[in-house]
């Protein structure tokens, strides 16, 4: 061991630098945004979380919300700062049981500073104690809370966490869940997964929630209202939990036909994905204004709209058919939105050779022809749509033409060894259109580089020699009309499934 010897002067010198890590120039503040070109202050840099525990009390007549957010995450970097995505008032924040400065910036970031900087590696909990009324809240000049005549609902892509946890809201920090939910007697709270208990006490019940595999924070739902709740358990063994307003009106008889199938559908589907990934299924209807559906995770969300007409299988199969293409399989980048919404679709074509009304090829064939070669409808690149074009039905129908057109060009035997063998190599993970065009390569034996590009990003009307009619020509002609296919109706009707107003 070496020894210096100090001047009395400089000891002091001396002693103030050994009170600041020997590092500490390396310490810097996590970016607020995870680095999505679509959405570039979505998400944060610095850490990682693997679990949120959220424990919610909620009075539907004031819409107002109070919780407490506990956080496990883990540091990614040295940090001397990180951001959660988060609008309501905030009122306490700890960040490994010490009490840490906060701060709003922007349209919706809270901003916190730990009593002292974090090493990278650093295991986090970090505790947040907020209240307010999300219904007055609004970033970007939307709101994705939902209120309904007895309660409200949180549901909503590509962003709806904002307005009732804390988070880092992008599908790349995936995590558990705990979400436990008092409401007045009387109320229900749904959410994501499985009820792991209730209880009661002066006049609230408590309802507690878990899901035990990653889920992205845009999946995480909560519904609070008066339900009628059902449960079974499919012939595969799946438990399903479905929920219905009690206030659905006409509308009852069609969702709860179309709903209570989701057992039946979670079976089927598994025969093409592989065994249903998460611990229980199911769907709910709330008492809402609003036209679309989303895949929330194990719980999807139902507009009443989407059975005004009647009840509407097809809908059921798009949604659930996300668990396996979207959920436990998401996304790494909003980019990659085809390999949600593409098999989504291609689902829903699969359903309907299923029930004699239409096969795929027919299902093909008739989107191509049904869009002349300058239909801007060619115009949109579903492997890379743009954020203004991400929900564009090119992305829906396009896309599902695409994943006929790889179906063509390495045969059945491939094709549904790809469509099984995907959700089990990234099973609750995250992947690209660029992944997947890789796996289904080693699978097929085939090299995909320009069927991808042709079908997927070129904005033009390909050539089709592929399609079995023979009816479609080089240069987006056809030699005659094609006939609807019968489900056409059906499918059409999802074609607002996502249209979510922003």
């Amino acid at each position: 061991m070496h020894r210096r010897i100090l001047a009395p002067g400089a000891l002091a010198a001396a002693s103030l630098m050994l009170a600041i890590p020997a590092s500490a120039a390396s310490y810097s503040p996590g970016a607020p945004g995870i680095g999505d070109p679509y959405y570039p202050a979505y998400g944060n840099g610095g850490y990682d979380v693997s679990h949120y525990d959220l424990r919610l009390k909620y009075q539907p007549a004031t819409d107002e919300l109070e919780g407490t957010a506990t956080i496990l995450a883990r540091t990614t970097q040295d940090l001397s700062r990180f951001d959660l995505d988060f609008l309501l008032d905030v009122s306490e924040v700890r960040v490994n049981g010490a009490r840490a400065a906060f701060a709003t910036s922007g349209q919706h970031e809270l901003e916190i500073t730990p009593a002292t900087p974090l090493a990278e590696g650093t295991a986090l909990t970090v505790v947040v104690r907020y209240r307010g009324v999300p219904s007055t809240k609004s970033a970007y000049g939307f709101s994705t809370w939902h209120r309904t005549p007895d309660g409200a609902v949180a549901a909503d892509e590509p962003e709806a966490a904002w307005w009732w946890y804390p988070s880092n809201d992008h599908p790349l920090d995936k995590a558990t869940y705990d979400v436990s939910v008092a409401v007045p007697d009387g109320t229900q709270a749904i959410s994501n997964g499985t009820l792991q208990s209730t209880s009661s006490q002066a006049g609230w019940t408590r309802y507690n929630w878990r899901q035990n595999k990653p889920q992205a924070t845009y999946l995480t739902t909560l519904a609070v209202g008066r339900f009628d709740v059902t449960t079974s358990t499919s012939e595969g063994g799946v438990p399903v939990v479905n929920a219905y307003s009690t206030a659905l009106g006409d509308n009852a008889g069609a969702a709860r036909a179309s709903v209570e199938r989701t057992g039946e559908l979670v079976d089927w589907l598994s025969g093409y994905f592989g065994p249903y990934p998460f611990a229980s299924a199911g769907g709910y209807v709330p008492d809402t204004t609003t036209g679309y559906a989303l895949e929330t995770q194990t719980r999807v969300y139902y507009s009443p709209r989407q059975f005004a007409n009647g009840s509407n299988a097809s809908v059921v199969v798009h949604e659930l058919a996300h668990q396996w293409y979207g959920d436990s399989v998401s996304l790494k980048g909003w980019k990659d939105i085809w390999i949600n919404e593409g098999f989504a679709r291609y689902a829903q074509w699969l359903w309907s050779e299923h029930e004699g009304e239409g096969t795929t090829r027919e299902l093909a064939d008739y989107v191509y022809a049904s869009h002349p070669a300058d239909d801007p409808f060619w115009k949109v690149a579903p492997g890379d749509p743009g954020p203004d074009d991400q929900f564009d039905i090119a992305v829906y129908d396009r896309g599902a033409l695409a994943v006929q057109a790889l179906r063509d060009a390495v045969g059945d035997d491939a094709f549904f060894a790809i469509l099984k063998g995907w959700p089990r190599e990234h099973a609750y993970g995250n992947a690209s259109v660029a992944d997947f065009r890789a796996y289904a390569e080693r699978v097929s034996g085939k090299p995909l580089d320009a069927l991808f590009d042709t079908y997927l990003f070129r904005p033009e009307k390909p050539a089709a020699p592929g399609l079995a009619t023979g009816r479609a020509a080089a240069g987006g002609t056809t030699a005659g009309p094609v006939a609807r296919p019968t489900s056409w109706k059906a499918i059409e009707a999802t074609n607002t499934v996502h249209a979510n107003g922003h």
